[in-house]
């Protein structure tokens, strides 16, 4: 018999907190996310956005497909273009980004005064 001892959320792992940060806590898929609560957009509707390079855009964008946040439409009339919008898995993060956004309006404003 161990002498260690462990809890059930240890047994589980990491938080669903700590989880949804991992999937889109980077500063590049936080932004893209954010750009894209307001409709479909282009791929460099998104690009002139973010300011993030081509390369930067497509990787993270591949991600959040991936991961199931964004979904793509490609528009093969000539000019070809690329429309990524929420998929409802997306969207559902609307809300938490509403509420991170008046979190900083009220903390974020009083750590500057």
């Amino acid at each position: 018999m161990s002498s260690e001892l462990t809890t059930t959320d240890e047994q589980a792992g990491p938080c669903p907190v700590v989880r949804t940060i991992e999937q889109i806590g980077s500063e590049w898929r936080l932004v893209v996310l954010h750009e894209l609560q307001n409709g479909e957009r282009r791929f460099n509707e998104l690009k002139r956005a973010t300011d993030a390079s081509a390369r930067t855009l497509s990787r993270v964008l591949d991600d959040l497909q991936e991961q199931g946040f964004v979904t793509r439409r490609l528009e093969e009339d000539a000019p070809v273009a690329s429309y990524y919008r929420l998929t409802e898995k997306g969207e559902s993060l609307c809300p938490v980004f509403d509420a991170i956004e008046s979190w900083g309006e009220e903390w974020l404003a009083e750590a500057d005064a």
